[in-house]
């Protein structure tokens, strides 16, 4: 009868944190259950085994009756990923065990916890370590305050991390193969066409999806051969127009809520709808960036890339497709810098007022000037030429200045400064210094004079010499400090004669990319609103506004 209330209890208190004392068990340390899926579980359950979280809970919650164990949370983690930083629930998990909540996290293996790399595996280690935490599985309790217990537990997280690197190399293997057979390994199919199983055969393939790729012929049709004009000849579409017509005729889009030109180019240099398998087209590569990994994935060369004869049936024919090519080639719709280079010295700058979102400098015709516009789908913020906004902004550049050397002339004249505070605060320091020396010399007249005994004048100097240490090191801090300030107060006198000189040098760089690398190095961002449009009701073109963010600011270190 006692076992089935206790079990009732741990029920009641699941996905909520109760403090206090609890009726007939009284106050008791508080343990949570963290729950994550393998690609092992996945295989068990496509084989019809169950649903594995809820038998792992079940498992725990009943091995925590068993061990009276107050069990308060559970922690479902439902995405997959190698990385702490792809795991959601972890990283609440990890930010709960830092704070000191849990005495103990239940696992159904310590493989749960981490399987990513040595920098994710020594987060988990240390976090469990530092905050005391135990980590319980039905094999074996983990106290990582216990020498053996933490060698045993990152021994465990090594080997876990071998076996995922094996795994991983196996299937990566596994998926070229397929892909060389003319399979279609990726995960998500693309528009206008559905994954589905082989029959007979491991594996998938693609089946058309009538609607969809119908709309994908439209595309191929409309940009390579183009419409009847009024005048009977046929009037090639481009990129842009393709996304606008698109949009106007409420066709949903794949991942938007509406059709993007970059949408619209990655449907036209796609092979698989000429029925075509491509792989390694963008494969993920890492790299570090401000101490943390990054994932990028970069498009990759044409001759580097695997392109098979797919077991698909093909949407376009292959001269549509190849006409297609042939017109992107002519004008190259790609990301900023690949080809063509830069075009906008504002770019990565100028951001929208209204949705956040950067601006981009649209082209003119032959005899129109260029515009600033904001291409984010229903944002109401106005666009102004380009020439007016660049000038503006040198305008406001030249405003700024002045108004930052009149400050600094200002917080120059002030009759103290932190050099000073630093300078006062080192003599204390000294002072203070130079009094424990003395006491140390004072010491060996007292163990001459058999004041002392040797024991005591070793206690007296040991202390002595970690209060020097310590006020040594408090003396090079302030020093470093002081030394941060005067490089400081030293780069801001020698900016205002560079920045003085700013627009001129501006003007004269001969590249868009220097123009765009100097504007970076003195601004954040630039804050674009406009709310008239300059074409109707008098008003002018250059109503708008800037709000500059510049990187250094007053009373800035």
């Amino acid at each position: 009868m006692k076992e089935e209330r206790q079990y009732k209890f741990f029920v009641f208190c699941i996905g909520e944190r109760r403090a206090g004392y609890a009726e007939g068990i009284g106050e008791m340390e508080q343990y949570c259950i963290y729950l994550r899926k393998s690609r092992a579980d996945a295989e068990a359950e496509a084989r019809g085994e169950g649903e594995t979280l809820s038998r792992h809970q079940q498992a725990l919650l009943e091995f925590a009756r068993h061990q009276s164990l107050k069990v308060v949370k559970i922690y479902r983690e439902i995405v997959s990923g190698e990385t702490i930083a792809a795991r959601p629930v972890m990283q609440a998990l990890l930010a709960e065990v830092e704070q000191g909540l849990w005495a103990g996290v239940l696992v159904m293996e310590v493989e749960r916890l981490a399987r990513g790399d040595t920098m994710d595996q020594g987060l988990v280690a240390q976090t469990f370590k530092y905050s005391a935490t135990k980590i319980i599985t039905p094999l074996k309790t983990y106290d990582p305050t216990n020498e053996f217990d933490e060698e045993y537990f990152e021994f465990g997280l090594f080997m876990s991390r071998r076996e995922y690197k094996t795994i991983n190399r196996r299937l990566q293997r596994g998926r070229l193969a397929s892909a060389k057979e003319g399979k279609y390994v990726a995960s998500r199919a693309p528009f206008g066409y559905e994954k589905v199983k082989i029959q007979g055969d491991k594996g998938y393939t693609l089946k058309i999806v009538p609607e969809a790729a119908s709309i994908v012929r439209l595309i191929f049709s409309l940009y390579v051969e183009g419409e009847i004009a009024e005048d009977g000849a046929r009037k090639r579409i481009g990129i842009q127009q393709l996304a606008k017509r698109l949009n106007e005729m409420h066709i949903p889009s794949i991942r938007h809520s509406y059709w993007q030109k970059e949408t619209i180019r990655d449907i036209l240099t796609n092979p698989v709808y000429n029925g075509k398998i491509r792989w390694n087209w963008r494969p993920a590569k890492a790299k570090m960036v401000a101490g943390k990994k990054v994932i990028t994935r970069p498009y990759n060369q044409e001759e580097s890339c695997l392109l098979v004869n797919g077991l698909h049936k093909a949407i376009i024919d292959e001269k549509l497709f190849l006409g297609a090519q042939e017109y992107l080639n002519q004008h190259p719709v790609s990301p900023v810098g690949q080809k063509k280079g830069l075009k906008n010295p504002l770019a990565g700058l100028l951001v929208c007022g209204k949705c956040g979102h950067k601006m981009v400098r649209r082209k003119g015709g032959k005899k129109a000037i260029d515009y600033l516009v904001c291409h984010e789908k229903g944002c109401s913020n106005v666009s102004a030429p380009f020439y007016l906004v660049e000038d503006r902004l040198m305008g406001a550049l030249k405003e700024w200045f002045f108004t930052y050397r009149w400050e600094w002339s200002f917080q120059e004249a002030l009759p103290k400064g932190e050099e000073e505070i630093l300078t006062a605060s080192l003599g204390k320091v000294q002072k203070r210094l130079h009094t424990l020396q003395e006491q140390q010399d004072t010491l060996c007249d007292l163990l001459e004079q058999k004041v002392y005994t040797a024991e005591r004048f070793r206690q007296r100097t040991q202390t002595l010499k970690g209060k020097i240490e310590e006020t040594n090191k408090e003396y090079e801090a302030i020093e470093k400090n002081q030394e941060k300030v005067r490089q400081y107060e030293e780069k801001r006198r020698h900016a205002l004669p560079s920045i003085e000189d700013f627009i001129t040098l501006y003007r004269l760089l001969p590249t868009v990319s220097r123009k765009n690398e100097l504007l970076k190095a003195l601004l954040e961002k630039v804050v674009y609103t406009k709310e008239a449009n300059g074409c109707f009701r008098g008003n002018t073109p250059d109503e708008f506004s800037l709000a500059l963010y510049p990187k250094l600011q007053r009373g800035k270190k």
